[in-house]
């Protein structure tokens, strides 16, 4: 009668171990996707907010909502350094004929 339960208890820690080692494995790996960390938050997507660098001891303002902490301007709080989109537009010159 031992057995069954005995057999049971062992795959029940097996199954815990496997999943300890898949949940390692995931946490090794950069979240950062194939964009690298950003420099000046290093990958966090914050940065220390201006109140905080002036201030007396109080931290706190509107922008970083009393955190003194507030969203990364290079990465836009996404933590990578992956470009922001930004549309250009460029207009054509008309040249006067006969030139080139």
């Amino acid at each position: 009668m031992g057995g069954p339960i005995v057999l049971t208890e062992i795959a029940q820690g097996l199954s815990v171990l496997a999943g300890a080692a898949i949940v390692k494995t995931l946490m090794d790996k950069p979240m950062a996707g194939p964009f690298p960390r950003c420099p000046s938050c290093n990958g966090t997507g914050r940065v220390s907010c201006l109140c905080s660098r002036w201030s007396d001891g109080d931290v706190g303002c509107r922008t970083c909502s009393g955190s003194g902490r507030t969203f990364c301007s290079s990465c836009g709080g996404s933590g990578t350094g992956r470009p922001l989109p930004v549309q250009l537009s460029v207009k054509r010159q008309n040249n006067p004929p006969g030139s080139v």
